[in-house]
């Protein structure tokens, strides 16, 4: 007899080299290559050699490689025939004798398999409906007293799908079982070796012993043998069930144990080769079946969800492709991830639809999945991995989600609110098994009866399929992207080609139209003075109407060039001293503007900015000349000059009481000869303001107006970092100077 192992967890047991075997057989361990008995069952009432000298050797040496077993021949051990079943494992030849059946059935159970149930299993439309036909056939095919189907879920435990059973066993039907009930290393030899068969859980295990020059009986690798000695935990997990007598069948899919087929019976029963390779090829059919309908199912639920990805990509295609736009069509964003929320975030900026955690939360959270480097994140219990998250389980106790960028915190965002389900289990899980004893030796959870728990703190669980449609539209959104952003610098390089075309068109053409302008101004002269007297007082107006006529084109020529030439000068940036620009500028208009009444209200502590010295000087000479100007019908004309300090930098803004503009024209003010007043009423070119724009956006900065009709305007810019790069710079300070 084995000695009992000395077992502290389940999970380190040596259940693939047990060294002994199940009592109801024989067993010869042979060295693989030159059949040399290595090891037998100590139930041999017979010599071992002589019985393995009964078998032919030459048949033996043709068992297959690949651990599938052959029959090789018949025994006639005591008085009763049994028959011989070899294997190979790694370097040993297993041969494994059993006791022949009663008389031979006039049809194999195989065939009735492949001929009654394989039509039955093809007809149904769901796993529920496979999983109990298979149980119903298994009953009738092995008469056990009761048959159940159950598959794992993810975290290991069992749920039963299908069950037929007699009077007198429990119902297990849609109970749940503890991972814990089937350790690791069995679930591994559950897809290793397909088929157990336990005919009396009260055996006593049969040990091997070993020939003086084999190998230890515990290093030989029983794995495939069928009658390899199990778990005496297991054993006593049995006889907790009331069950003496049990089978197991693996349903494996896409190579992984999805679940098993299992036969109870409160009595002892042995089942023959037949009847085992019956049951092996129907856990076999319903794998492939199982396979197919999930196989089936999860096409269509891809099909389904490109349908709406490719929906959501032709709009943003359509669009100017910013991520924002994905939210346009909530609905649709919604139904391709089934959720309930959705958000986008873009950096420090978030938009939502439906149900989502606060903006606040959503930045950290997009945070925390962009920085974990995965392109595509999923979690169906989120609290467990994310702690703040805790606190949005009625809204978001999932996400699924994809990082757009591995540089910046582009992110989007699904959710799924908290789905509590009562999962009743077949026992308490939470004790799994009872304290070792006094000699160390484990034992199972005795008590089966049903047990409610409710589980919370989960959503609905991402499928495979969604995962894959968020993966997928992810690759949609960044090539949609990375196309706009070439179609746009394509753009960006045409409109620089253009615009340098375009300056030095217009440096060209008013660079030449100055001497034409100034000869019309000088032949008038000339024509005035020599023939000044002759003319009549109608043509003397004409003459004077040609000569303001070609000093206003001639003005309009120098603008012209002078805007050309600030898109081409080198900026030669220094700090320049606002406070005393805007000082200078004040003085010298005042000489100019003698007769008019005009108070100067110019903030104290005006901004050191950062900036072409010239150039700024004209952009603000612009801005309070303008001012000036359009303040002439005031009486006193009143004009403010104060600092600009925000976010974007610091600069300047010019305030009037004059005539002012409606809103609605403000995109054109500071384009070129846009004029909202004619020239009769105020003189000007038109390119004023079309210059400070130009002078800001070369240095980096924006421009702006506001205005109202009769009520003023107001015009001001900020140059980006102009604080910053005050401080770094040492140059000293430039005063304005003084046209």
């Amino acid at each position: 007899m084995t000695p009992t192992p000395d077992l502290t967890l389940c999970d380190i047991e040596p259940i693939r080299v047990p060294g002994a075997i199940q009592s109801h057989g024989r067993m010869l361990v042979l060295d693989g290559a030159t059949l040399a008995l290595q090891a037998w069952s100590a139930n041999w009432t017979e010599p071992a050699a002589e019985a393995l000298a009964a078998l032919d050797a030459q048949v033996l040496r043709a068992t297959p490689a690949d651990g599938s077993a052959v029959q090789v021949g018949s025994l006639r051990l005591g008085d009763r025939m049994h028959d011989c079943w070899a294997h190979r494992n790694a370097t040993q030849l297993i041969v494994e004798c059993e006791p022949q059946a009663g008389p031979r059935r006039h049809e194999a159970p195989i065939y009735t398999v492949a001929r009654d149930f394989l039509p039955r299993l093809q007809a149904a439309r769901s796993v529920e409906a496979l999983a109990q036909l298979a149980a119903r056939e298994l009953q009738r095919l092995t008469g056990f007293g009761r048959s159940l189907v159950y598959r794992f879920d993810e975290d290991g435990h069992g749920e039963v799908l299908g069950e037929a059973l007699e009077p007198g066993y429990d119902s297990y039907l849609g109970l749940h079982f503890p991972s814990a009930d089937i350790p690791k290393q069995a679930r591994a030899l559950y897809l290793a070796n397909r088929f157990r068969l336990i005919p009396d859980a009260t055996y006593q295990p049969v040990p091997l012993l070993a020939a003086a020059d084999g190998p230890a009986v515990h290093d030989i690798d029983l794995s495939q043998a069928f009658l390899r000695s199990v778990s005496p935990v297991h054993l006593e997990y049995m006889r907790n069930m009331g069950t003496l007598a049990s089978l197991s069948v693996s349903i494996v899919v896409d190579g992984r144990l999805w679940g098993l087929a299992s036969c109870h019976d409160h009595a002892p029963r042995l089942l023959d080769a037949d009847m085992r390779a019956a049951c092996t090829h129907l856990g076999q059919l319903l794998s492939m079946q199982v396979e197919a309908l999930q196989a089936n199912a999860e096409v269509a639920a891809r099909l389904e969800l490109r349908h709406w990805t490719l929906q959501l990509v032709a709009q943003l295609a359509d669009s100017d492709a910013s991520l924002r736009r994905i939210l346009h069509e909530p609905a649709l964003l919604l139904r391709m991830a089934r959720a309930t929320g959705a958000a986008v975030v873009l950096d420090e900026q978030v938009w939502t639809t439906g149900e989502t955690p606060p903006q606040e939360a959503l930045l950290e959270l997009a945070g925390w999945i962009a920085g974990l480097g995965t392109e595509v994140y999923e979690s169906a219990q989120l609290g467990a991995h994310y702690l703040p998250a805790a606190a949005w389980q009625p809204t978001a106790a999932g996400v699924l989600a994809i990082s757009i960028s591995q540089v910046h915190r582009h992110v989007l965002l699904w959710f799924r609110p908290e789905v509590v389900q009562t999962v009743t289990w077949a026992g308490d899980p939470r004790k799994p098994s009872s304290p070792p004893d006094a000699a160390g030796r484990i034992h199972p959870r005795r008590s089966f009866e049903r047990w409610a728990e409710q589980i919370g703190g989960r959503c609905l669980p991402w499928s495979a399929a969604e995962t894959a449609a968020v993966a997928e539209l992810r690759q949609a959104l960044i090539g949609i992207v990375l196309r706009r952003a070439e179609e746009l610098a394509a753009m960006a390089s045409e409109l620089g080609r253009a615009n340098k075309e375009l300056e030095a068109f217009s440096y060209t053409v008013s660079h030449d139209l100055r001497a034409p302008m100034r000869h019309i101004a000088g032949y008038v002269d000339l024509v005035m003075d020599a023939e000044g007297a002759a003319l009549s007082e109608r043509a003397h107006r004409y003459m004077h109407h040609v000569k303001d006529a070609a000093a206003f084109a001639g003005q309009l020529v120098d603008a012209l060039l002078d805007f050309s030439r600030m898109g081409r000068t080198a900026l030669n940036l220094k700090r320049v001293d606002t406070d005393s620009l805007v000082q200078g500028l004040v003085r010298e208009i005042a000489r100019h503007e003698r007769e008019r009444q005009i108070e100067w209200h110019v903030e104290a502590g005006l901004p050191a900015l950062t900036a072409d010295p010239l150039l700024l000087q004209v952009a603000v000479r612009n801005l309070i000349g303008n001012a000036v100007k359009y303040s002439r019908d005031r009486s006193p004309a009143v004009v403010h000059v104060r600092a600009v300090r925000n976010a974007q930098g610091q600069g300047l803004e010019v305030q009037d009481n004059g005539v002012g503009f409606q809103m609605q024209y403000v995109g054109k003010l500071f384009n070129v000869f846009q004029r909202l007043h004619q020239s009769e009423e105020f003189e000007g070119t038109g390119i004023g303001l079309a210059n400070v724009k130009r002078i800001v956006e070369r240095h980096g900065g924006s421009v702006w107006a506001r205005g109202e009709p009769g009520q003023g305007a107001t015009f001001g810019f900020v140059l980006p970092g102009s604080g910053q790069n005050a401080q770094a710079m040492p140059s000293p300070a430039i005063p304005s100077g003084h046209a």
